[in-house]
């Protein structure tokens, strides 16, 4: 019989056992700590699968379900010789709840070679991770992973490569910089098409997390992108991401989101006032919006969040394979449904009270659990940005249509 190895790792928890359970039989908890991609069916000969934006996955099913004490599958890992087996004990004791995790059936040899060390980094790593969500909330895998200090990505399109110019049919198109974080101090700007970091190739949104989660803030890498057709490479310095300070309770968060709505509206009507429907419908170019699509991106974004907030506290998060940027034809389609900028804004303005009363509504025990309230409330605080840019967008399109009007009218005479 062929040798096998049994790898063991232990860690104590300050939460109940079967917050630990939940961590391991849920695939949205899944996802808060282990892997980015997740399908649990909680029952003996239930399937499991676990996938990683680096490629990885694995396959298995469920052998053992004792409630608060055991969990046990089986596991077939992309590339890796034949299957093993995983079994978790929860024990709770006078310092904490014990979890206890045997990865068996571990092969040696030529065939498994590499194949043990990469099984106990992940484990490693995905203990230490899941003790900090279930105890503070953080996500280790998101705190500690660095920024490239962009304000927005958009998957790179067939017609925007031809827009911009740029021979690769794959990469992500920068949206905008923040000041002073490294993608501005390294000269890159709007509408630079990013290609490659270092050797690494990236085709899209999930190739580009997956190369950043090789790195730390502070690593210098280079980074290959194109501008008007001409590729370039350009070091750039990691940044580190900004924690906000984090409401503890659900009426302090609506209070903070309740001020940001009244600053964001507030700079919304000024920014739209005397705007003739001419200018609201205006685009700068075909793929750039105009006033009314950056108002049907707000108001559709505020009403995904309502889904958002459902799918959380309910603890069943829709999986997203794969970030393709903002739908254009919902962007049209909710545009076309108001008779103008004004009306667009009162509807921003209800599906924002909708999302205060959702708020203000938030379980208890959603509230006290962390691990899915601090990646929520984070995502609200760190978008108070989002607003603002997009009101500079809709000043450059007013100011490109009247411009346009300007250069279209008679001379006088």
């Amino acid at each position: 019989m062929a040798k096998t190895q049994s790898l063991k790792f232990k860690r104590a928890l300050n939460v109940s056992p079967a917050a630990i359970y939940r961590a391991l039989t849920n695939a949205t908890a899944l996802r808060e700590w282990f892997c980015d991609l997740a399908i649990a069916e909680p029952h003996k000969g239930g399937r499991l699968y676990f996938g990683w934006n680096q490629g990885y996955y694995a396959t298995g099913e469920f052998t053992k379900l004792d409630p608060d004490r055991k969990v046990a599958f089986t596991w077939l890992g992309r590339g890796e010789p034949a299957a093993t087996h995983v079994r978790i004990g929860i024990a709770e004791k006078k310092s904490g709840t014990v979890m206890t995790v045997e990865h068996e059936d571990v092969g040696a040899g030529k065939k498994w070679a590499g194949v043990a060390a990469a099984i106990a980094r992940g484990w490693e790593t995905g203990l230490e991770n899941l003790q900090s969500v279930l105890e503070t909330g953080h996500d280790l895998r998101f705190t500690l992973r660095p920024m490239l200090g962009v304000s927005g990505l958009n998957s790179l399109t067939r017609e925007t490569a031809e827009r911009l110019q740029v021979p690769a049919r794959q990469g992500v198109v920068i949206d905008g910089t923040v000041e002073g974080m490294g993608a501005e101090v390294a000269g890159l700007h709007k509408d630079d098409v990013l290609v490659a970091i270092g050797k690494h190739k990236v085709y899209d949104f999930p190739s580009l997390a997956t190369v950043l989660q090789r790195h730390r803030a502070g690593d210098k890498v280079n980074i290959t992108y194109y501008r008007a057709g001409v590729e370039q490479t350009v070091e750039l310095e990691l940044s580190r991401r900004p924690l906000p300070e984090m409401p503890a309770t659900a009426a302090e968060l609506v209070q903070r989101m309740r001020q940001i709505y009244a600053s964001d509206d507030a700079a919304l009507s000024q920014a739209i006032a005397g705007i003739s429907d001419a200018e609201a419908g205006f685009k700068p170019s075909p793929e750039e919006w105009g006033a009314k699509e950056v108002m049907a991106h707000l108001i559709t974004g505020e009403r995904d969040t309502h889904a958002y907030i459902e799918e959380l506290v309910g603890g069943e998060l829709r999986p997203f394979d794969n970030f393709v940027g903002n739908s254009q034809f919902r962007m049209r389609a909710t545009a076309q449904a108001y008779p103008n900028l004004a009306a667009m804004l009162e509807a921003l303005r209800q599906a924002q009270a909708e999302t205060l009363n959702m708020l203000a509504a938030l379980p208890d025990d959603f509230v006290a659990g962390r691990r899915s309230w601090w990646p929520m409330v984070y995502g609200f605080l760190q978008n108070a940005t989002h607003t603002p840019a997009h009101v500079r967008q809709i000043e450059a399109a007013v100011n490109a249509a009247r411009q346009q009007a300007a250069e279209a009218a008679p001379a006088e005479g």
